[in-house]
């Protein structure tokens, strides 16, 4: 207990504090007013999240997820535990297996938003992954022409996202495209042989997110979120050809920049700040990731970049989003996840809380 220097002034004032007390409890029995409704819960605007995609797979497979007590837990629910607001989730075309077509998307994404999580939807506008090394076109769209093409992505998104709106989910955020470092729909919307068509190619699916979703903030996603040339040369490209959208989504991986997390991540910031200045818009990260192995440098190269996004000036950086955490055991061979191999988060995810 904290020392009283001065006893008999805090007595006193303890005194005139109690009367005071009780006149308004007087008054208040007097009037028999109406009690004031509870404060609403303080909420934190900026996103922290997570992309898990692969989650009923997962489950599907038998895969099991447990609080750090040992707890067997929903998976969703603990990432909330965790601190975390926002669940991403990636859409393919018509993927062989069916995970990750429309129906598997609604089902996850009705799961986050019954738990209270906000929703982003990723288009990767392919039948399976598309990243900054493939843009591969659904097999139903390859014979198509340009013309035709642009209606087959505003179709699916439309289509996609009226059944999201059917089952009572509306996202926050909605992806067209995923890392298009070089465009989408190779090779009519390769953006290094042709922005036009690239820029077309967003402006279609912009069009098509509004027409369903008008609140809904459309991003624009490249990888590599320390590159500002990249960011410039892509940016640059769609200002001068006239493309639509609302937030630069970016990834970061420290272990693609050669230089260390505290470097890429210095560098992200910087090209953060760059991107708002120079196109006006809104930036994301939205697809982070380290070693699951490494989850102390994981959790400090976490709350850094939490960090520079929150000190963006005017809040223009909306959020950080891991990609896959609850992978581990290397599911799928993938190993940039952020759950031990049993089952359990590691402390990498104590950033987020």
């Amino acid at each position: 207990m904290k020392q009283i220097k001065n006893w008999p002034n805090f007595l006193a004032s303890r005194a005139v504090l109690s009367l005071i007390i009780v006149s308004c409890m007087a008054t208040t029995c007097k009037k028999q007013s109406t009690p004031l409704p509870p404060t609403p819960p303080v909420t934190d605007s900026f996103a922290k999240g997570a992309d898990v995609g692969w989650l009923t797979e997962m489950e599907a497979a038998g895969v099991k997820f447990y609080s750090t007590a040992g707890t067997q837990t929903e998976c969703i629910a603990l990432l909330k535990s965790l601190g975390m607001n926002s669940i991403r989730l990636r859409v393919w075309v018509n993927p062989a297996a069916g995970w990750n077509n429309a129906a598997d998307v609604v089902t996850k994404a009705v799961r986050a938003k019954n738990m209270g999580m906000r929703v982003m939807i990723d288009f990767h506008y392919s039948d399976d992954w598309a990243d900054p090394g493939k843009q591969t076109k659904p097999a139903a769209w390859a014979a198509q022409d340009f013309a035709t093409l642009k209606t087959s992505l505003a179709t699916h998104t439309t289509d996609v996202l009226n059944q999201l709106k059917t089952a009572g989910v509306t996202p926050e955020w909605v992806q067209v495209g995923n890392e298009t470092n070089d465009g989408m729909l190779w090779p009519d919307g390769r953006a290094s042989t042709n922005m036009t068509n690239f820029a077309q190619l967003v402006n279609a699916g912009y069009d098509a997110v509004k027409s369903v979703f008008p609140s809904a903030k459309v991003i624009v996603h490249l990888s590599n979120g320390y590159d500002n040339s990249l960011f410039r040369w892509m940016f640059d490209g769609l200002r001068t050809n006239a493309a639509k959208y609302d937030v630069i989504g970016m990834s970061l991986y420290p272990s693609w920049a050669g230089t260390g997390w505290a470097v890429a991540n210095q560098n992200c910031l910087n090209n953060m700040n760059d991107m708002i200045s120079r196109y006006n818009k809104e930036v994301m990260i939205v697809e982070v990731g380290m070693p699951w192995d490494n989850a102390t440098e994981c959790k400090n190269f976490l709350a850094d970049i939490i960090a520079k996004g929150k000190s963006v000036a005017n809040k223009k950086c909306l959020g950080v989003l891991y990609w896959e955490p609850q992978a581990y055991n290397n599911w799928k061979g993938y190993t940039l996840g952020a759950f031990y191999n049993n089952g359990k988060p590691s402390v990498a995810l104590d950033a987020f809380k």
